[in-house]
């Protein structure tokens, strides 16, 4: 192995109940050996953790969410690296990313990086960014202020709500970045200049966290009043998720299934869904959780009948990657339903381990629900095919193995 570097990872916030992945990941690479600091551009929101984010042991800094809020911060900084010639060779980029983005948020991001170059974490000689749209936009700037390299975790929301041109640029002055579908894979690479810099991984999941399920589901048909059939949803209320979809879906359920519907997750858009769901005369049927921890999460996909997300292409662009949760469920051999959208299908595959139908499409979402309603043999054979495939294909160590191995061997061509 090459001799490790201290690796700042720039982040939108931390920690974030919706971005499991990313703690997964951040513990993974603790574990294979690689000394990390994090740096989060906004401070947490959720009031809950998972229990991954307590056994990650690196230390964590929060740069100024918004310059007004802390103008000392920032100026000390300004004064701090203006003498610099880092400071000058990053100007240059930054009036051309304003010519064509004149927006606060670019003056943000500056500042933002102004601050962790003056404040630069002690021993730290790499820079990597989870996302490719802001916290990208700060380790790009801080990188040239101080000359530390960087490299770059791409998802979705970020690549597709951030124009080409910045895209492409950014892929130029990274060493590398990875990504987490097929879809956003073969898009980065159309932009980059250097197309073997672009890797693909997926994230997989810690299945030591998710370990298979000793019980079995029930085989519940919705034919009994007493006893209706159980679909679960984890995923924040936001319009990429399509949850107005699968409460329209649910709305078109032939009057004799029995059902209940349970929703877990945080998110603007959970207000107007009970409203939706009571207009539609079924909010008698329908639990809104909130965020919930890891565990108990778990908890509600073994206790699940179905696992339902109506993902979309929301109308600024933003669309998931291959949403977790979809993982999490198959791996407790719970039968989805989705949507043909960005990496799903590269998950679930129609009619072999899942149920994949088209977005923007609740007639076609309903069908699907009610197949998997009645059925509760063709629950059981969707459900095991899907587990199979996750704890084949979609374990975390692997992901975590190929990322540490990109950081080492880029290290290796430094020396």
């Amino acid at each position: 192995m090459s001799p490790q570097k201290k690796i700042a990872v720039v982040l939108k916030g931390y920690p974030r109940l919706s971005e499991t992945f990313i703690a997964q990941e951040l513990l993974g690479l603790e574990k294979r050996g690689h000394e990390l600091v994090l740096v989060a551009l906004r401070r947490p929101t959720d009031r809950k953790r998972h229990p991954v984010h307590d056994e990650v042991r690196a230390a964590v800094y929060y740069l100024p969410e918004y310059l007004h809020e802390e103008p000392w911060r920032v100026l000390r900084a300004l004064v701090k690296t203006a003498p610099k010639a880092g400071f000058w060779r990053a100007l240059g980029p930054f009036a051309k990313d304003l010519l064509r983005d004149r927006t606060r948020n670019r003056f943000r991001r500056f500042g933002q990086a102004l601050v962790l170059a003056a404040e630069w974490p002690e021993g730290a000689e790499w820079l990597h960014a989870h996302f490719i749209h802001t916290p990208a936009s700060v380790t790009a700037y801080a990188s040239l202020i101080t000359g530390v390299p960087w490299t770059c975790s791409a998802h979705a929301k970020d690549i597709w709500t951030s124009p080409d041109w910045e895209l492409s640029e950014k892929l130029g002055r990274a060493r590398w970045t990875v990504t987490c579908t097929r879809n956003g894979h073969e898009h980065l690479k159309s932009l980059a200049s250097e197309k073997s810099r672009v890797h693909l991984s997926y994230h997989g999941l810690d299945l030591d966290r998710f370990p298979p399920f000793a019980g079995d589901h029930s085989r519940r048909d919705g034919s009994d009043p007493g006893d209706p059939v159980r679909i679960v949803s984890v995923g924040r209320a936001v319009p990429k998720k399509g949850y107005d979809i699968l409460l329209k879906a649910l709305s078109l359920l032939p009057a004799d299934l029995n059902w209940r519907f349970e929703h877990i997750g945080a998110g603007g858009l959970a207000g107007e869904l009970e409203k939706l769901a009571d207009r539609w005369g079924f909010g008698d049927r329908v639990r809104w959780n909130g965020a919930l921890d890891q565990k108990d999460v778990l908890a509600r996909y073994r206790e699940a009948d179905v696992f339902g997300l109506a993902c979309r292409v929301a109308a600024d662009g933003d669309r998931d990657g291959l949403p977790n949760v979809l993982v999490e469920a198959s791996s407790q051999r719970l039968a989805c339903v989705s949507t043909a959208v960005s990496g799903v299908p590269e998950l679930l595959e129609d009619g072999r381990n899942g149920l994949v139908v088209p977005p923007e499409d609740p007639r076609a979402f309903a069908a699907a629900l009610e197949r998997l309603i009645r059925d509760p043999e063709l629950r059981q054979r969707l459900g095991v095919a899907a587990e199979q495939r996750v704890r084949a294909e979609f374990d975390h160590h692997s992901s975590v193995r190929q990322l540490g191995e990109l950081f080492e061997s880029e290290w290796k061509r430094c020396l």
